[in-house]
This record gives C-alpha cells, structure tokens and sequence, in this order.
C-alpha cells in the first residue's frame, strides 16, 4: 500500500505529551505542509501562529479553557507546541481552506513521527479581549477569526488510542 495513503489511516488525535520539544527541522517541515495545502483559487489566506513558550502557550490554553466552560482545564494535553490556524471571518471559503491547512498539519506531524490533536474553541479565544491583543501583538488583520489549534510533541505512552471502527453507512454511492 502506498506510504502516504497508510499514513492518512494511521493518523491518530494524542492527549498526553512529553515535555520535549518538537524539533525544528521537523516542525519546519510540518509548517511547510500546512502552506501547500489547497485554497480556493490560490489565494492562500490562512494564517498559521506558531507557538513553543511555554507562558504563551499557557495563556492560549487558557483562553481556550474558558472558552470551554472550565477554566481549570489542560485543553493542551501538554503539549509544548500550538499552531493557531487563522481564516478570514465571514468567508465560508477561507474557514475551509483554513480546515485544509490544519488537515495538511495533522497528517504531515504524523508522517513525520510527530503527535498532534486538533483543538477547537480558536474562533472563541481569539475573539476575546486578550485573544484580540494576541492579535494585534501578532499583526493578524482584525477581520482573521481563529479556525484551529493544532498541538504538537511527542506523545506519552497511553496518549493514543486504536481508531474507532468506522459507521455504518459513511458513504452513499448515488
């Protein structure tokens, strides 16, 4: 079987993380992905903030948390890495290329040897006071929403579980 067609089968969500750091060439490399991914006429609008200190990234998590409902929550599994994918509000196609860009992420992490999850909640955190200032601080333009977070590092033993078995009735043939 072709190695990236197994790869995409193989990907799995990780919730529990070493505190070692994602390499740079490997990190590089994933970020390189998460730039070829497709995007509606070429017109590569997304955004990816990449985050590995530890404070910041603790604020993100934060922020994330409340959003969430329970501001005590490691939402971030503790992971030492977070990419926050950026899409332009209010434009159907540049959430979905931002979608794309965290699709390319994922399967690139895990093509790599990397762990990673996608982490919800970007859209609420980043629309907040201190998500706004992040912003700013970053010089995102005020009409990006946040799409997505994606961690990254290397799992612990137990972060990852077997695939679920897939639905019945997943694909209609029409």
């Amino acid at each position: 079987m072709n190695e990236a067609y197994q790869n995409l089968l193989d990907r799995r969500s990780c919730r529990k993380y070493q505190d070692t750091q994602v390499r740079a060439e490997e990190l590089d490399a994933i970020l390189k992905a998460g730039t070829y991914a497709p995007t509606g006429a070429n017109r590569q609008t997304p955004l990816m903030v990449v985050v590995q200190s530890p404070e910041l990234l603790r604020k993100i998590e934060k922020l994330n948390a409340i959003a969430a409902g329970n501001p005590e929550a490691r939402t971030f599994y503790g992971a030492p890495t977070v990419v926050v994918v950026f899409g332009i509000r209010d434009s159907a196609l540049s959430t979905a290329d931002a979608n794309l860009v965290i699709g390319n992420l994922l399967n690139a992490a895990n093509a790599l040897g990397v762990d990673s999850c996608y982490i919800w909640r970007a859209a609420e955190s980043f629309d907040s006071p201190e998500g706004k200032e992040l912003k700013a601080r970053w010089g995102i333009p005020e009409e990006y929403v946040g799409v997505g977070n994606v961690i990254l590092g290397y799992g612990q033993p137990g972060g990852k579980g077997p695939a679920a078995p897939r639905k019945e009735g997943y694909v209609i043939r029409a």
